[in-house]
């Protein structure tokens, strides 16, 4: 890292890394880090600077997420109130039917929202599961709407049968950096979330893929997090959800200390410079956030949000509040 002086003030200059052959910009962990550590203006400006050369600043994406089965997950994920391991007064449900799907997917139009997203609390979907979900997508593209789904790891296979389906999203997180993923998940191999995004790539559909903050995680951690999304290959997520932890009692992580919200609004700014054509989203936790955190995460770059009612089991901030926070930072939905 070098500095240079502007009107006799030293400023930190972090250099933009060199562009591979695969079109993503390659970054170290050294310089995510880097870029972690800038002091907060120049940070924001570098961010707001990436920001407007890709996007308009005054356009966010409203995206609505429906937990379409619930529960009884054996994964061990340890911020997660649907895993059989814990007990968080959650009650396991059975996969939503066509009907049922196709209510909710209508009124997300109806209050703005272009992308909708379907989760499952599966391990890793059957045959049969997907071929279920792969209905439940043809009605929502039916609906007129982006439509996305998060359902665990796919096998061979999978990817394409949600493809033909009209599937334009899959999400699958990475959660952390490769070297704190064990404090938290033992049931499943970072190389397993890895080969399920491999797949979903290589099906053509676009990733969808983020992380979880705020469980405990040293910040050079939190660069090494968005170094592994900025680095995945051929290219960067379309979309990164950017989630802070929501802490459900009866979960490992439900007495973890709250994250400082200009770390959270750090990693939205550093998400923003390393992956510029990336949609970056608000996700969990957006409801424990002040109106003023989110103006700033607004400022570092971020343009989608999970909106509605739920967020897969946890609250998220209703409507009509939303809209009013959007209308007094005078920013607009995006329209399909």
């Amino acid at each position: 890292m070098t500095t240079t002086t502007l009107n006799q003030h030293p400023v930190r200059l972090v250099p933009r890394p060199v562009a591979t052959a695969a079109t993503a910009e390659r970054w170290s962990v050294d310089d995510v880090a880097a870029l972690f550590d800038l002091p907060f203006a120049d940070l924001m400006h570098r961010a707001q600077t990436v920001h407007r050369e890709h996007h308009d600043p005054t356009e966010v994406e409203l995206a609505t997420l429906l937990s379409v089965k619930t529960g009884g997950c054996p994964e061990d994920c340890g911020y997660c109130p649907q895993s059989v391991h814990f007990d968080t007064g959650l009650t396991a449900g059975k996969l939503m039917g066509v009907d049922a799907v196709r209510e909710a997917a209508q009124r997300a139009k109806q209050a703005g929202a272009t992308r909708f997203c379907m989760g499952a609390a599966w391990r890793a979907p059957k045959d049969r599961d997907v071929d279920a979900v792969a209905e439940l997508v043809r009605t929502v593209k039916a609906e007129g709407l982006e439509a996305c789904a998060t359902l665990g790891m796919l096998a061979e296979g999978h990817a394409e049968a949600l493809r033909d389906a009209g599937l334009d999203y899959y999400n699958h997180n990475l959660d952390s950096a490769p070297d704190f993923y064990g404090e938290v998940i033992t049931t499943r191999d970072y190389q397993d979330r890895l080969d399920t995004l491999e797949r979903v790539r290589g099906a053509g559909v676009k990733v969808c893929c983020g992380g979880i903050v705020g469980m405990g995680e040293s910040r050079r951690q939190r660069a090494g997090l968005v170094a592994q999304l900025a680095n995945l290959a051929p290219d960067y997520p379309e979309s990164v959800p950017i989630n802070h932890l929501v802490k459900v009692q009866g979960t490992p992580l439900a007495d973890q200390p709250d994250l400082d919200p200009l770390e959270f609004v750090r990693t939205i700014a550093v998400a923003r410079i390393t992956m510029p054509r990336a949609r970056v989203r608000l996700s969990a936790g957006r409801q424990q956030m002040s109106e003023a955190v989110q103006a700033l995460c607004f400022l570092a770059g971020a343009n989608s949000i999970f909106y509605g009612e739920k967020l897969l089991t946890t609250g998220n901030p209703d409507v009509a509040a939303d809209m009013n926070m959007l209308a007094k930072l005078g920013l607009r939905p995006r329209r399909a």
